[in-house]
């Protein structure tokens, strides 16, 4: 895990190095006839990931996106409408039937379907339309981690060849380097705080939401910490009550329209005795740890959770546990 999520950057090069004209070719489509609606299609961390596509497809274009709930065709065979959907499946293996099906499916239909996949020979690269390799190469930790980055990059990718963003082209091609120097920052302070935490709240807001649920999942898999992700605004509406002496949280507060409100947070789950782990930028009052700014708001996320990933490997360690072989789980889960 630990070799791995510090090739991220090395991989992100390489993905940014290739394929540029499917992404021309796709976002020349999509302008030429709009979608409808999109839908998401993936599981565990690639599901996280596609929270941010989300995120970034209603802001950015103002296109409805909705998460399939895949059991509606591998179970129940419910009618689906698919004339004028935009379908976009993530995945690391490709190899899972509860994804393959929906996209055969809704490409059936007439639905454009879109795959980002790891594996490019893979079951789920062959149902879609439109195929994008992710470029991650192998990744043999059961604890995805570079393959969760090169798919936040695919997707701010298309986001901008979609709307010909130049700035945010641009911002691309320099994050490689905006990742090695998150790789290099000091977030040991956050193992010192959560080394005896049981109970956790990761919190983030806006399209650091989708990493502040990716970070809880790897608390769960790698340290065995029973961790939740919320937003900043949803968490006030009852978890709070869970809060007290004892209780942790890791807050993500990069910049954005909801900083503001992250780092007021921050102050109120102090304030009721919670052990709280403040990540933010440079300057921000409260701040434990520091944050790496890519050069475009929209990809601070991305170089958020490249600083995350070796924390959280190191505090698996330290509380005994092997975060390359997380007990229960295998690196291909074949759900139908």
């Amino acid at each position: 895990m630990a070799q791995e999520c510090r090739a991220a950057p090395d991989n992100v090069a390489v993905q940014l190095a290739r394929d540029t004209e499917r992404y021309r070719h796709l976002a020349a489509l999509l302008r030429e006839h709009p979608p409808i609606q999109a839908v998401t299609i993936a599981r565990g961390s690639s599901d996280h990931a596609a929270h941010y596509l989300a995120y970034l497809l209603m802001h950015r274009l103002g296109l409805w996106v909705s998460s399939m709930p895949m059991s509606l065709v591998t179970l129940y065979g419910s009618p689906m409408q698919c004339q004028g959907v935009l379908a976009l499946a993530l995945s690391q293996s490709g190899q899972s039937p509860d994804l393959i099906a929906p996209v055969e499916h809704l490409r059936r239909g007439g639905a454009r379907t879109v795959a980002w996949v790891n594996q490019p020979d893979s079951p789920l690269a062959a149902a879609a339309e439109f195929d994008l390799p992710l470029h991650a190469g192998p990744e043999l930790s059961v604890a995805a981690t570079k393959s969760y980055i090169a798919q936040l990059v695919a997707a701010a990718r298309l986001v901008a060849h979609w709307q010909q963003d130049e700035a945010l082209l641009g911002a691309l091609q320099a994050l490689p380097d905006g990742l090695q120097a998150a790789a290099r920052l000091d977030w040991s302070r956050a193992v010192d705080a959560l080394r005896g935490t049981t109970q956790l709240f990761v919190i983030g807001r806006g399209p650091c939401l989708a990493v502040a649920e990716e970070a809880a999942l790897k608390f769960k898999e790698t340290c065995g910490i029973a961790a939740e992700a919320f937003s900043s605004a949803e968490v006030q509406h009852g978890p709070m009550a869970l809060v007290r002496d004892g209780f942790a949280a890791l807050v993500l507060a990069p910049r954005g329209p909801a900083q503001a409100g992250t780092v007021a947070l921050a102050q109120r789950l102090r304030d009721q005795g919670a052990t709280v782990v403040l990540a933010a930028p440079p300057g921000t009052p409260g701040a434990d740890l520091p944050l790496a700014m890519a050069a475009h708001e929209l990809l601070d996320p991305i170089t958020l959770v490249q600083s995350f990933y070796p924390m959280v490997e190191q505090l698996a360690r330290e509380r005994g546990m092997d975060p390359d072989r997380p007990p229960h789980l295998r690196k291909v889960t074949r759900t139908a």
